[in-house]
């Protein structure tokens, strides 16, 4: 950053325009009431001249004197405008324009009086002023000035919080390095804690599939077991039918031997 803002200062020399000696200023007597009559009516009126981002170069001081051709007084307005800033303007303006500064109006507007015996001159705009494309360019590398010395402000707060952090608990970087070489060690045992609990999970997982083989084969067992019940049962049932079936046969086989019989006998007595 110190490199930097040593870059911008040497581009904003080129920039720079020696002082010149302006129109002579007469110094001019007002009393109490010109003063406020001019005050009233540059209150009145609205004819005004911008200074913006560029700041006083040839064109602000060109319409000064374009306004003065109608009016004894004109309003420059500074926008943006530091504090403190309007009265290095105000000084500037009046060594330029040759004009006289009757009232300051807040932090921005400054109220010039052209002069009782106010002339025009040939070169409205003053030599020693810059054109508008390089005032904005050195409005550029000013700005860029600004900020890159706030930023330097805040990196030399923030290295002096640093050094006295280091003075009081000691360098940062030694123990993050120290750390970093007992670290390893405490990884590589750390893994091998991690392995020694995946073989007791794949053992346990083992010892699991193997007991819910065993369960799979007794449960088979059963199944078995019980469908050989079943069978017997099947076949128990199946003789009970036959024998119920062969003691029907029986009897009916006897009721009709009984009825042969009745037959023989009441064919033997008629």
């Amino acid at each position: 950053a110190k490199i930097k803002e040593a870059r911008l200062i040497e581009k904003l020399k080129k920039y720079e325009v020696p002082k010149l000696q302006g129109p002579t200023i007469e110094l001019e007597e007002l009393t109490g009431e010109e003063r406020f009559y001019m005050k009233k009516m540059s209150q009145k009126r609205s004819n005004y001249v911008p200074v913006g981002r560029r700041g006083v170069f040839g064109g602000v001081i060109l319409n000064m004197h374009m306004h003065w051709k109608k009016h004894e007084t004109v309003k420059v307005i500074c926008k943006p405008c530091k504090p403190g800033q309007v009265h290095e303007y105000a000084e500037e303006i009046a060594r330029l324009s040759g004009g006289i500064p009757i009232q300051i109006i807040g932090n921005d507007t400054i109220v010039f009086y052209r002069g009782k015996n106010y002339v025009q001159p040939k070169i409205m705009s003053p030599i020693d002023t810059l054109s508008k494309k390089k005032a904005l360019e050195k409005s550029k590398y000013e700005q860029s000035l600004e900020s890159v010395r706030r930023f330097i402000a805040i990196a030399e707060k923030e290295l002096e919080l640093y050094y006295r952090h280091i003075a009081l608990y000691g360098d940062p970087n030694l123990r993050n390095s120290h750390a970093m070489s007992i670290a390893p060690s405490k990884g590589f045992r750390r893994s091998e804690e991690i392995q020694v609990m995946q073989n007791e999970v794949n053992n346990s997982s083992g010892e699991t599939e193997a007991g819910e083989s065993e369960g799979m084969d007794s449960s088979e067992e059963i199944n078995t077991e019980e469908t050989e019940d079943i069978g017997s049962s099947n076949e128990i049932e199946a003789t009970e039918s036959e024998d119920i079936d062969s003691s029907e046969e029986t009897e009916a086989t006897e009721t009709m031997i009984l009825i042969k019989d009745g037959s023989c006998h009441e064919n033997q007595k008629e």
